[in-house]
């Protein structure tokens, strides 16, 4: 298969781990590209063991569309492991998830897009085989972002369900979305250079901890952002809340308008705890994604 993506593989020369970074799986979000950009620059020469392989634009053709998907429509995010005879994003899924099977550990970087806002924080699913968990677990809390969430092993088509079927130790980043957020590069950068110290690949990184909550759910279906209080129908949803607040199940979120003006349906919280995710392009359809809510009881997102 042609290359689809460019990577680069910056080496020591004291055997190793062999890690694997990625950014660009979405076309429409930029500070992990940026950041992954940034790492080619600063881990040059700085290795103290092992090997990482970046990837800062996965899914080209997203990208150069600047959107979520590309010219089939398709979601690499749901697409791996892929079709090597499928169309440009299946190709793509499954060159992708051949690294990935080859590393010993694996990083996924992505902001909520054009579509999302979301509090920063690090996942990782709960996986079935102990010793990944811990590994997993871990890397979470060296990424250094103010949340820590597992959840499902369950859901399908990812880029961690390949390394899940691999054990391969993985987590992914979420960091803000709705606009560019240029704080959140050096975040990303910070937090994979603190999961390279903690492999024993930088010798001289130094991790200053910052205020985290710490959430497992192994609920079928939990980290599964794009279907958190779905539309009941069709309009501009109007939020009476933003990241960070916290809530009591019942309380409104916020209420759609319909095109003709009239009020639409209001949209209750379905669980008690901290708005994390919410919708920032204003049309919804029915069934598409208005907010997110941790169950948390502590406000985290303002103490980053």
């Amino acid at each position: 298969m042609a290359e689809l993506f460019s990577s680069r593989v910056i080496k020591s020369a004291k055997e190793g781990p062999q890690g694997l970074i990625i950014a660009g799986v979405h076309g429409d979000e930029y500070e992990p590209v940026l950041a992954v950009l940034e790492l080619m620059n600063q881990l040059e020469g700085k290795l103290a063991s092992g090997s990482v392989t970046l990837v800062p634009i996965t899914n080209r053709n997203a990208y150069f569309s600047a959107a979520r998907v590309g010219e089939d429509h398709l979601d690499l995010a749901r697409t791996c492991p892929g079709n090597a005879n499928g169309s440009i994003t299946e190709q793509v899924a499954v060159e992708i998830s051949e690294m990935i099977k080859k590393a010993d550990f694996f990083i996924d970087m992505h902001t909520g897009g054009d579509l999302f806002d979301i509090s920063p924080l690090s996942g990782y699913m709960l996986h079935p085989n102990s010793k990944v968990l811990e590994t997993q677990r871990a890397m979470a809390e060296a990424f250094n972002l103010p949340i820590v969430w597992g959840t499902s092993p369950e859901l399908e088509g990812r880029t961690l369900s390949v390394a899940r079927d691999a054990n391969v130790p993985a987590i992914y980043s979420e960091y803000r979305g709705a606009g560019f957020h240029s704080e959140g590069v050096n975040d990303l950068v910070e937090g994979c250079k603190n999961v390279l110290q903690y492999f024993g690949m930088l010798s001289d990184q130094k991790c200053q901890v910052k205020p985290k909550v710490k959430i497992e759910d192994d609920k079928p279906g939990s980290g599964h952002l794009q279907v958190m209080h779905p539309a009941p129908e069709e309009g501009i949803f109007l939020p009476s809340v933003d990241l960070g607040d916290l809530v009591t199940k019942g309380d409104k979120l916020g209420c759609l308008l319909r095109e003709n003006g009239e009020k639409g349906a209001e949209i209750p919280a379905q669980q008690s705890g901290m708005v994390f995710l919410k919708r920032a392009v204003p049309m919804a359809k029915a069934g598409e994604a208005l907010a997110g809510i941790l169950p948390v009881n502590k406000k985290v997102y303002d103490e980053k």
